[in-house]
């Protein structure tokens, strides 16, 4: 049988704290937390079950990262370059355990077929569709600018 991701995030956990990788650790710890938390959510709604899918699990370590590129932003913004280094590294780590992100090109490849003959006032319909499409291998920030650019919006 196949190692589940949520499997594999803690075998990296054990063996990071066996090379004293500390950063790589604390970054899995928090990871491992989160899915904790998922599966306890789960099992409230769901009344028991509350193993997560590895489409869960992906989902989860997908809101972990972005949490790090808004934080790399903000630090940014904010002249806090040492935060921002920190939470990239962060960042760095988790993107270890995300499938590549599609290019442009490819997102725009999947797109034109649910854009043909979709107007301006058609992009939530449109956005709904394309992020299915897409799966999680992009995110909404991109596959939208891209959505407005071939509905002809402004991007």
């Amino acid at each position: 049988m196949e190692q589940t991701l949520k499997k594999t995030i803690e075998d990296a956990a054990r063996s990071a704290m066996k090379s004293r990788e500390e950063l790589t650790l604390s970054v899995l710890r928090l990871l491992m937390t989160a899915i904790h938390n998922r599966e306890i959510e789960k099992k409230t709604k769901a009344g028991g079950v509350g193993d997560l899918t590895d489409d869960e699990v992906m989902a989860v370590i997908r809101s972990e990262a972005k949490k790090r590129k808004d934080a790399v932003a903000e630090y940014t913004r904010g002249g806090r370059a040492a935060a921002a280094d920190k939470e990239a590294a962060e960042l760095a780590i988790l993107e270890k355990y995300l499938p590549r992100e599609l290019a442009d090109a490819e997102i725009e490849k999947l797109l034109l077929p649910l854009t043909k003959g979709a107007s301006a006032a058609d992009f939530g319909r449109v956005m709904g569709a394309a992020m299915k499409a897409i799966a999680g291998r992009a995110s909404g920030d991109r596959v939208g600018v891209i959505v407005r650019r071939l509905l002809g919006g402004a991007s």
